[in-house]
């Protein structure tokens, strides 16, 4: 896969542990879940190391008071792309537990692969906040593109997306769609099977989430 300067590809041997943890088929459905959570609040750690809205507030400790840099409240909103990316919200509310929560609902066309769109909700005044869209499989990158391009009609102007897992072609057709949109992903994998499944992938992670089928 070409370089893009919007793309982020985690490579740390934590993450990496728990992602061998995660593919494996004999994992349950709770440990999955909780995986899923642990790896998202490690990559919204480093998604927001730079750029995370702040105010400077006073604060008195035992001894003076001093200025303190504190995260600026009702400024980050989380857009998990339903079904499977509500597995990650709680992973980017152990760090923001006040982020407020929009839904973009997309299924997969089985013939075309490409989304359709079913469900949007978000909260009010989302075009001002700092929005995380999160999603844990970035596969043909058809429903991330097109939930970017109904937050941009929405005014939304900063845009971060992450997925656990990233295949070459997603990750290649976010990033060119959306040069402005920073693209995280903690792991790359090989390549999409003819069905449109990445490979060596995790299965189908809203299955393995909820326990359908």
């Amino acid at each position: 896969m070409k370089h893009y300067d919007n793309v982020t590809i985690f490579d740390h041997p934590l993450i990496q542990h728990k992602i061998a943890i995660l593919r494996d088929e004999k994992t349950s459905m709770k440990e999955f879940r909780e995986l899923i959570e642990e790896i998202t609040t490690l990559m919204t750690f480093e998604c927001l190391r730079e750029d995370v809205p702040t105010t400077e507030r006073e604060v008195k400790t035992p001894l003076e008071t001093c200025t303190q840099r504190v995260v600026k409240d009702n400024a980050i909103a989380i857009v998990p792309i339903l079904r499977a990316g509500l597995g990650m919200v709680n992973g980017v509310h152990v760090l923001f537990p006040s982020a407020r929560v929009g839904h973009i609902g997309m299924y997969r066309n089985e013939e075309t692969l490409e989304p359709c769109e079913y469900y949007c909700k978000l909260p009010d005044g989302i075009e001002d906040k700092l929005v995380m869209v999160v999603d844990p499989m970035l596969a043909t990158g058809g429903s991330a593109c097109d939930a970017i391009t109904l937050l941009k009609k929405r005014g939304c102007k900063n845009i971060k997306f992450m997925a656990v897992i990233g295949a070459p072609e997603g990750v290649s057709r976010v990033a060119e769609a959306h040069p402005d949109v920073h693209v995280f992903v903690s792991t790359l994998d090989r390549c999409l099977n003819e069905n449109g499944y990445i490979l060596p992938g995790l299965g189908d992670a809203g299955d393995r989430l909820f326990g359908t089928k």
